[in-house]
């Protein structure tokens, strides 16, 4: 009995804890080509790097990066590089949305 309220317990904090919506599809448009464009202009058209560093997914992967860790850069930017902060003008599942794409490699 102490089990099932245990189990019963986890699910309701599970089913209270926010769920991050993904952007809709037409959004998903606009981050794509925000991320080849915007991003592309310092981090390269492919991403491989130009101004800013290369965004290939085994380079992230490599350095240990998670959709927490690139969102939170995407969000605050890198003081004293040109890397801006973007969580002023992108919602929080747009954010998220960018850091996993470019953790899967289809941007």
């Amino acid at each position: 009995m102490g089990t099932g309220r245990r189990w019963l317990g986890i699910a309701a904090l599970l089913l209270a804890a926010p769920v991050m919506a993904e952007p809709s599809d037409s959004r998903q448009q606009s981050l794509a080509y925000m991320l080849k464009h915007d991003c592309g202009s310092c981090h390269g058209m492919t991403l491989k790097g130009g101004l800013g560093p290369s965004l290939l997914p085994e380079l992230l992967q490599q350095k240990g990066h998670t959709i927490d860790s690139l969102s939170l850069i995407i969000r605050h930017g890198v003081p004293d590089t040109a890397m801006p902060p973007w969580g002023p003008i992108l919602a929080d599942e747009d954010i998220r949305w960018i850091s996993d794409q470019l953790l899967k490699g289809t941007n």
